[in-house]
């Protein structure tokens, strides 16, 4: 039979209709499940506030209906297999909420019935190279069509997508399925092209991919940015093993002496060795975003282990633009950093 998945619309306001809507189409009146009432007010009766009465439809239930379990908020998803046959599955929009209720209580229930193509998707999560160099390297592969694979560039990284659909039934000697099987042989001409700019894979982020790495080196970090209005911080806020970050602005290029672009890094090693005695950080990365003209002169400086790596670019862009691309130049440069130390 047919099967439609929803998202969104799970929530107590009177705009939130998919339940409504769902129990129309079944022709059952819904009522009060006792057990999600009961989760729903002890998550209130934990934060110690009232439990409004908006919120008792997301305690709702169909007879048709079984209840999704919500791990991350409030609105539990619903299972309905309605009497001919027909499947709904709805889950909740916000994606922290729905992907994690997809993966574990929606896609086994579906493969038990025997229902899909299996589809393999694999994300590679790219720093150092722009999505057009990017594309020029992947070439072919970015015309096939199982594997599909595709580029996309996101605010912190360029990511490589790769999606194969095959029957799963039909595998290889390894025991993989013929849809794993073909990811795998597109990941590995992907690494083996650009595998060098590879950070992270799937929802990989900073702060987890760089936390991991410094407690691996047994390592901790300090940032000092000028004239990036803390993006670098805010980039890297939830690392573990981050010590403290700075932000200067960028009239600070006078106090620290920065000579004009071509020169050397000028006063940014004294701050950032100032950073590491006041700190105690065994690396402290510096970045300075210094306007240009219409060009922005973006210089960083990693003190790793009482040795100092430098870089100096000059960004054909200014303002905000300026401040991101500086962040990214940066970022990339502590990511080869944290590799080569971790060879």
């Amino acid at each position: 039979g047919d099967a439609v998945v929803t998202t969104g619309g799970l929530g107590p306001t009177p705009d939130d209709l998919t339940r409504e809507a769902i129990s129309r189409v079944a022709g059952e009146t819904p009522e009060v499940d006792p057990d999600v009432e009961a989760w729903l007010r002890s998550l209130w009766a934990r934060r110690g506030l009232p439990y409004p009465a908006s919120n008792q439809k997301q305690a709702w239930r169909i007879p048709s209906a079984t209840i999704l379990p919500n791990g991350n908020g409030t609105a539990p998803g619903w299972w309905v297999d309605l009497p001919d046959g027909r499947l709904v599955v709805a889950l909740p929009g916000p994606p922290r909420e729905m992907r994690p209720m997809w993966s574990a209580h929606v896609v086994p229930r579906l493969r038990e019935r025997g229902v899909g193509r299996e589809r393999v998707v694999r994300t590679l999560r790219l720093i150092g190279i722009g999505e057009s160099q990017l594309a020029d390297e992947l070439g072919d592969l970015l015309r096939g069509t199982d594997p599909v694979v595709a580029t996309y560039a996101r605010a912190d990284a360029v990511d490589v997508r790769i999606t194969a659909g095959s029957d799963a039934s039909v595998g290889d000697e390894t025991g993989r399925s013929a849809a794993e099987a073909a990811a795998d042989r597109a990941e590995a001409v992907v690494m083996a092209r650009v595998g060098d700019h590879v950070w992270g894979r799937g929802d990989d982020t900073w702060p987890v991919v760089v936390g991991a790495a410094l407690e691996r080196l047994g390592r901790r970090l300090a940032l000092v940015e000028i004239g990036t209005g803390g993006r670098l911080a805010a980039l890297l806020a939830d690392t573990p093993g981050l010590l403290e970050s700075r932000s200067l602005a960028p009239q600070a290029r006078a106090a620290l002496e920065l000579e004009p672009a071509g020169a050397g890094p000028g006063g940014l090693d004294r701050l950032v060795e100032d950073v590491a005695l006041e700190t105690g950080a065994e690396w402290v990365l510096g970045l300075a975003a210094l306007p240009r003209g219409q060009d922005t002169d973006v210089r960083v400086l990693l003190a790793a282990d009482g040795a100092l790596r430098t870089e100096q670019q000059v960004a054909p862009v200014s303002g905000a633009t300026a401040a991101g691309r500086a962040t990214l130049i940066a970022i990339a440069h502590l990511h080869r950093a944290l590799a080569d130390a971790l060879r």
